[in-house]
């Protein structure tokens, strides 16, 4: 049995070993993701097949990678609106986390789209598309995680900034509004580690599809860069809308 991709038989053993060793990790520390691990990993064998045949045709049609990216961006609002609440029930966390991972994601695309940054076609729009949403996706849920979690844990802070005249936005990023650069530490770090910790996906695509290596370096310089602006986008609008919102009270929000 092999795979088109070269993996072979020794990935059918080696794959299902991988899952087990992250499972019995996460359950010997204590992290309470035996099952996420689990399920994540046969749904992205799953996605990844249906994906497989659906990438074919997208890749065919400007307006269909464009789709696709549209599509990649509701499940990415989905995702991080179901992260958020499982902090916090605050109203109208969809709209709020459409708003982050769109605003960061679209302004850095109409960036590196439209002037020519990178190749105007289906090939490049696609994976830039899927890059820079994922990475919105993943700042917007760590920020708003990271601030719900600091406001419930320092309310009565919170409540004394109220008390001495504070705007409720105002008493809210003085309480939880620093954590929340915490959600850009991982773009920071694999910006600045590049080529000396981490090889990441552009580079080494490019490199075994032919390119040369300067070629494919600029390239990911300009994902690199784009991930850190689209991020801090992100983070910035999750936590403007979640200052403003209609917040629950601190003291009977649950873990």
């Amino acid at each position: 049995m092999s795979f088109d991709t070269g993996l072979g038989l020794a990935a059918v053993v080696v794959l299902p070993l991988l899952i087990a060793i992250g499972v019995g990790a996460s359950r010997y520390a204590g992290l309470r993701h035996d099952k996420g691990i689990l399920t994540a990993a046969l749904r992205a064998v799953v996605q990844l097949a249906a994906v497989g045949a659906v990438v074919g045709v997208a890749l065919q049609h400007t307006l269909g990678a464009l789709g696709f990216v549209l599509l990649m961006f509701v499940v990415a609002t989905f995702t991080s609106t179901r992260r958020l609440r499982s902090s916090a029930v605050v109203p109208r966390q969809w709209m709020y986390c459409a708003c982050a991972i769109g605003g960061g994601a679209l302004v850095v695309l109409l960036l590196l789209i439209l002037p020519g940054v990178v190749p105007r076609n289906p090939a490049t729009i696609l994976p830039m598309g899927g890059i820079i949403v994922g990475g919105a996706m993943t700042a917007t849920t760590l920020a708003g995680r990271r601030v719900l979690a600091e406001y419930r844990t320092r309310y009565g802070e919170f409540e004394a900034g109220l008390s001495i005249g504070l705007l409720q936005p105002d008493a809210f990023k003085l309480v939880a509004g620093p954590v929340a650069g915490d959600a850009l530490l991982p773009a920071l770090d694999q910006t600045r580690t590049v080529g000396l910790v981490t090889l990441p996906g552009a580079f080494v695509g490019m490199v075994l599809g032919g390119a040369s290596p300067t070629a494919a370096a600029a390239l990911q310089l300009v994902v690199l860069i784009g991930l850190v602006a689209a991020e801090s986008i992100a983070i910035l609008i999750i936590t403007e809308l979640l200052s403003r919102s209609a917040l629950p009270d601190g003291r009977t929000v649950s873990s």
